[in-house]
Formats: C-alpha cells, structure tokens, sequence
C-alpha cells in the first residue's frame, strides 16, 4: 500500500436506495470489513446486519476493482421493552466486531444498547438424501417399514448461507453500551458503556467481570462518562478508553483484576485563549482507534483527529483539523444538536493514514508522510465505476471559487459518522444515511 497523499481515489459501488424512501429503520450504524477484508458487514437502526463479500472477479482482476456482492442479510436485534424501569430499548445496532477466522465458518459480534450477540455465518452447498428413519420431507418413518439399509448420499444444491445466533450476551449493562472489542487472544472480549466496561469470556454468557467502574457513590457527583474502549492488537492486557473530558486511559489488566487507576493518561493541556462555552463539548472524545502496529492511537474530537504515540502521554504528535471552519458555527450547531454528533474514525491498513467524517457527506483522509490531505465527498451523481472524486474545498467568507462550497451551504443533515477501511488494500467503506459508498485507489 502506497504512501495515501497522491492517491486518486475514485468511486467503486454505492448500495442503498435512493433517499425518497429512507426510513429511520435503513440508516446505517456501523461499518466493519473483517481481518482479511473478503467481508464487509453494515448494521443499522433497524435491527439488521448486512453481510456484503467481495467479489473474486474484482479481487483478482488487473487493475483490481473493490467491489461487493450482497452475502448474507439477517435481523440481529429486535424491539425490546424493560418493564422494570419503563424503558423501550432500540434495536438500533452500535457496533460490530469481527473474530478471526478459525474454521470456515465466520463469527461476528454485534451489540444494541442493552444485549451482545454471537453470530455464526456458515455455507451450506450440500444436503444429504436417502436417510433410513426419515423422510426426504423429514417425516420420522416407522421402523417396522425398513426392510433394507441404505447409504445416505450427499448432493449438490444451490449455496445457503445461514447466519445463527450462537451466545446471547445480556444483562450486564446499566448503561448503553458504545463498544465492544475482541481482544487478541481471541478468547474474550470487552463491553463499554457510559460509566462501566465488562470483561467477557466468548463461551461464557451468563458472567462477565466489571473491570472499570467510574461510577461515583452520588450521581450528581458525576462529571465524565466512557464514550469508546478498545483492546491493543497485540498484547492482550492492555486497553484504552476515552472520556468525554477529552481524556484517554490506557489500563494494564496485570497489575489489578479492577484498573481503576490507569496506568497510563493522555490528556492535551487546553489552550486558555480558545476557551469558550463550547471547550467541554467539542474536546469530548467520541471514538479511539489503536494502529495496526499497536505504537500509536487516534482519537476523535468534535473538530479534529489527533494521533498519540503510547510511549508520550503529554500530547498527541500529530493534530489534523476536520472542519475547523466549523468553530465559527458552534453556537448554531449547539441549538440543533448537531455538535453532540459521534464522529468516528479508522486507520489505514498500513497507518500511514487517517479517515473520518464531516457534514454534507463530506469525508477527510489524511496523510501522515505526506502531511497532505483530502475532503471528498460521497454523492450518487458521481455512481460510475471508476469517476475519480474530486477533492472539495469550503470557504468560509469573501469571494467563492468555482469549485468551492460555502460554509453556510453545507447540509448538517447529511453527515459521514462511520467509516472503514480495507485491511491490506486501499479501499474505503463510507456510510452516508442509508447508502453504503465503496471507493478506491486509482491504480
């Protein structure tokens, strides 16, 4: 994978409907391809996991193409109602997590506010005929009748992929949970939630460990909530999790079963000259990505991507602007919500570079050799294989150029929160409303 500032990216697929007919229940949640990037799985308000494969033509044809069939669908959450506390839970699912492949089955977790799930993804391709007890429509067959043994046969028949729920994760969380991570040993697994993140064993479901509680005895003593955790990719003890005090936690689970006390803070000293009423809101943290090589993390303000390197906790070593003309708008953004938006953000596959989101389906990558980066944007006007994206430039007073956006033209309706990119290839997954956009490297 080439270094990402001259890259060209062009568009490669776009899944959806079109936006006439969106109902709550389409708009995607989460984006997540798997460890080898052959599967790409969405889940969305409604409930639902899309399981989309690539396609072995694309994979392997030169130029290669980054394109994707629909695999798999399923309803991985339903409805729910607590009675005890009066309380509808949405089926909305907020995040998926891939297992590493052991078998040729794959297994996926996926997580609503309240419940974890274990799903197995399987191929059948062959079914077996001519059994003795049974029917070919399974009826059982009365043994007087079987007068001769048979050899069952297995026959071809068209491919069946099935998806089944293989362990039910519930009951553990007070809160709602907004993460959940495998850990590298492939064994457990963490759930976060706004004050709480559990430990679990993926064969175990009716205990989990309480291994960060920073709840205090008296709720109004309450002044910072988890907003995302996940596990180092290589070494099984160690987790990160962020806060939206704007503060990141790194906790070692050798040196206490309960890792209350970090071993680790990063933490960016505020610039008292930017103070404003909006400081507390926009340097919360709403996603923490750890690289691939396990040196360095990211995290998601409301305004910026900063990388750490987990060696120097005093500030980031790198700082990239998302939308920083924003700032002169926080007071708008604060009246219609919009300022408590989760942007998350994801590595490339070789870390030398970043992608998040923005407003007006406008997504950010930026390049961390080149120090050079993009703002494109995912529009169905430009759904043909192979249109190069052209970069997109917003001004924010004055003259405006041919190709420039005005910052009070932008849609705050339309906004990039999840995006994914190809474990080992430079191709990009982008969720915008309803729609699924795959974009590519021009090679």
């Amino acid at each position: 994978m080439a270094g990402n500032g001259d890259i060209q990216w062009c568009f490669s697929q776009v899944k959806g409907t079109l936006e006439d007919d969106v109902t709550e229940a389409d708009i995607i949640s989460c984006v997540e391809f798997n460890h080898d990037g052959d599967l790409l799985a969405t889940g969305d308000k409604g409930g639902r996991v899309v399981i989309f494969q690539r396609d072995p033509v694309s994979k392997n044809s030169i130029p290669r193409r980054g394109e994707y069939n629909v695999y798999s669908t399923f309803q991985s959450h339903e409805p729910e109602f607590d009675y005890l506390k009066s309380l509808e839970i949405e089926e909305k699912i907020n995040k998926i997590r891939w297992l590493k492949r052991k078998n040729p089955a794959h297994f996926l977790l996926s997580t609503n506010d309240k419940t974890i799930k274990l799903w197995k993804v399987s191929e059948r391709d062959k079914r077996v005929e001519g059994y003795n007890t049974k029917e070919e429509n399974g009826a059982i067959r009365d043994p007087a009748c079987i007068t001769a043994l048979r050899v069952p046969t297995i026959k071809p028949m068209e491919l069946m992929v099935e998806a089944s729920p293989r362990r039910i994760f519930a009951n553990a969380h007070t809160y709602h949970i907004n993460s959940i991570s495998v850990n590298s040993d492939q064994e457990t697994y963490l759930s976060a939630d706004d004050l709480r993140i559990n430990l679990w064993h993926l064969e175990i479901t009716d205990q989990s460990f309480n291994i960060v509680d920073i709840k205090p005895t008296n709720m109004e003593e309450l002044t910072e909530v988890i907003t995302a955790a996940e596990f180092h990719p290589a070494e099984c003890n160690v987790l990160v999790y962020s806060s939206s005090k704007g503060t990141i936690r790194l906790c070692d689970m050798r040196s206490a079963a309960l890792c209350d006390q970090h071993s680790k803070l990063f933490e960016e000293p505020e610039d008292p000259t930017n103070r404003s009423f909006f400081s507390e809101i926009i340097s919360s943290i709403s996603d923490v990505k750890l690289s691939n090589s396990g040196r360095y993390m990211i995290s998601r303000d409301y305004l910026s991507v900063k990388v750490w390197d987990l060696q120097m906790e005093t500030k980031p070593i790198e700082c990239y602007p998302v939308h920083e003309y924003l700032r002169s708008k926080l007071c708008s953004l604060y009246e219609n919500d919009c300022i408590f938006d989760k942007f998350e953000c994801c590595w490339s596959g070789n870390d030398s570079a970043i992608m998040t989101g923005s407003y007006n389906n406008f997504f950010r990558v930026f390049d961390r050799t080149t120090k050079r980066d993009l703002t494109l944007e995912a529009a169905r006007d430009i759904a043909k294989p192979k249109t190069l994206l052209k970069p997109r430039k917003v001004c924010t007073g004055g003259k405006r150029k041919k190709d420039e956006i005005s910052v009070d033209c932008l849609d705050f309706n339309k906004k990039i929160l999840h995006t994914a990119w190809h474990p080992s290839e430079n191709v990009v997954a982008v969720a915008a409303t309803n729609n699924l956009f795959l974009f590519q490297d021009k090679l």
